[in-house]
This record gives structure tokens, C-alpha cells and sequence, in this order.
């Protein structure tokens, strides 16, 4: 005697589930892969680097200053190749140096200042010992 199993409605859940879990798994691998352009961190870095530039840093600091116009540029090439992540990186490496190029510059003019002020304190003091005298 044969006995039959019953095995239909087994390969019909197979047939319904393997296709929603492939699909369910693409959407999740799709949705971790996409990275959102860094059109904002790109607008930061190109301002740091202006800024940078606007307080002397291109003076100052030029190695900086030009390594943040290099990796500015490498980054905008990036966005453009849709290569976000890349983008990313790079800009925000561009504002590290725009940044340290700034506070180059910054730097430089406090001590500058602190070296008017220190002489100027040294002059106030000949003149006082010249009438104390």
C-alpha cells in the first residue's frame, strides 16, 4: 500500500517565503550601502577653507592650506562620481587642515600682538625711568 505525503503545501510556502526573504534581504543590503551624499559636510569644508584663507592661513600655513584645496577638490570630484563615502572622508579631512591652517594663522597673530604689547610696555617703561630720573 502507498502512502502519499502531502507535500503541496510545503513547496507553496517554499515558493512564497524564499522570494520575500530574497527581496526583504536585498532591501536591507540596499538600504546599508546607500550612503546620503555629504552635500552639508562639503558646504562646512569649503567654508573652513575660505575661512582658513580669509585669516591668513594661506601665509602662515601653506603646506595645510594646500592639502585642504587638494583634498577639498578630490572630495567635490567624489560627490560628483557618486562615491559618497570617499567624498565624505575627504571633506572632512580638507576641514581638519583648513582648521589647523586657521589656527596657524591665529596663532601667529596673538604672538605677533604679544610681542607689540611686550614692547610697548618696554618703551612706556624707558620713558618712565627717564623722568624718574
Amino acid at each position: 500500500m502507498k502512502t502519499q505525503c502531502s507535500t503541496k503545501p510545503l513547496h507553496t510556502a517554499q515558493r512564497i517565503a524564499l522570494p520575500a526573504l530574497l527581496t526583504a534581504m536585498l532591501l536591507l543590503i540596499s538600504a546599508c550601502a546607500s550612503t546620503p551624499p555629504p552635500t552639508e559636510q562639503v558646504a562646512v569644508s569649503t567654508s573652513a577653507v575660505a575661512s582658513a584663507t580669509s585669516a591668513g592661513g594661506s601665509d602662515v600655513a601653506p603646506v595645510e592650506m594646500q592639502m585642504a584645496r587638494q583634498k577639498l577638490d578630490r572630495a567635490k570630484v567624489a560627490m560628483t562620481a557618486k562615491d559618497y563615502p570617499l567624498a565624505r572622508s575627504l571633506s572632512e579631512e580638507a576641514q581638519v587642515d583648513a582648521q589647523l591652517a586657521e589656527a596657524k594663522a591665529h596663532s601667529t597673530q596673538a604672538s605677533k600682538a604679544a610681542y607689540e604689547l611686550r614692547e610697548s610696555v618696554r618703551v612706556l617703561r624707558e620713558e618712565l625711568d627717564r623722568q624718574t630720573k
